[in-house]
């Protein structure tokens, strides 16, 4: 499932292709039939907060999504005067921007593609309002703090690898950046919210604001600190991330060559070294 970096990467994106003018907005799939609702009305900017990305348009109208596990964009540019390609597959939502072509007809600059998404719908900005309130604070969101997550975390008996994953303690946080800021900071995940100190939290907090901007800025996932980073290829592929302990289950810890370890918390699986976090 795309982590929080991921969407608000996408919102800076999608901003900077549409906002500012009229787009069109199809559903060559045919299953998000509001789209007639905001085709060719004013894309004011996107936004996001942890895994939920907002389209907000003109008339306080806003297109919900969630990509949840499968959900994906793919973009194009397409030179003026050109025709976009045509959908392949089930393409949930498209939206292209307008230009002001040569002849009478307003070419579109930029297309995304939507497929896959747990949501896609038309909302209202109270709607937007409803979906921030129920979440957790985003470690990306410049006004967040760590308090009001600590408030839940520093009472709870859940394990502190479940509550990071907990999308009302906080927002954006997936299972990469789970086992990763855990492992950096030398902490058990099996052990509760309440066996924290407020300092080993906070560590956890600022680790995930410093290493989620990263990702923002390079979309990608960037855990390893120089001095432990080998050159070795990772077990996804050589063009995936090197990690610390996610999907390395069985292989030999970065930092002390004991094994990597797997469980399953709450349905999720989860990594970690059994000798650098015991803290």
């Amino acid at each position: 499932m795309p982590e929080g970096h991921t969407l608000h990467r996408l919102a800076r994106l999608h901003t900077e292709y549409f906002a500012g003018g009229p787009v069109r907005v199809s559903s060559p799939q045919g299953r998000f039939v509001d789209h007639v609702v905001v085709d060719g009305r004013h894309f004011d900017h996107a936004t996001a907060v942890g895994k939920h990305l907002f389209h907000h348009y003109e008339g306080g109208l806003a297109v919900h999504v969630h990509l949840g596990l499968y959900g994906f964009f793919d973009t194009y540019l397409v030179p003026q005067g050109e025709e976009p390609p045509a959908p392949v597959g089930q393409v949930r939502m498209r939206v292209g921007a307008m230009r002001l072509g040569g002849g009478s007809e307003d070419r579109p600059a930029h297309y995304v593609d939507l497929r896959g998404p747990t949501r896609c719908d038309v909302i209202d900005e109270a709607g937007v309002a409803e979906v921030r309130g129920r979440l957790g604070p985003d470690p990306l969101d410049p006004d967040a703090g760590a308090d009001r997550a600590w408030a839940r975390i520093s009472r709870s008996s859940r394990s502190i690898g479940a509550l990071l994953m907990d999308q009302k303690v906080l927002a954006g946080v997936g299972n990469v950046y789970r086992a990763e800021v855990l492992f950096r900071a030398g902490l058990d995940p099996f052990r509760p919210g309440s066996g924290l100190s407020a300092e080993q939290f906070r560590d956890v907090w600022d680790d995930l604001v410093q290493l989620m901007a990263v990702g923002v800025e390079t979309g990608g996932i960037v855990t390893i600190r120089p001095e432990h980073d080998h050159g070795d290829v990772p077990r996804r592929g050589a063009d995936r991330p090197r990690n610390y302990v996610y999907q390395r289950d069985g292989w030999a810890c970065r930092v002390c060559g004991d094994g990597i370890r797997h469980a399953v918390m709450e349905a999720r699986t989860l990594f970690w070294c059994p000798t650098c976090q015991v803290g």
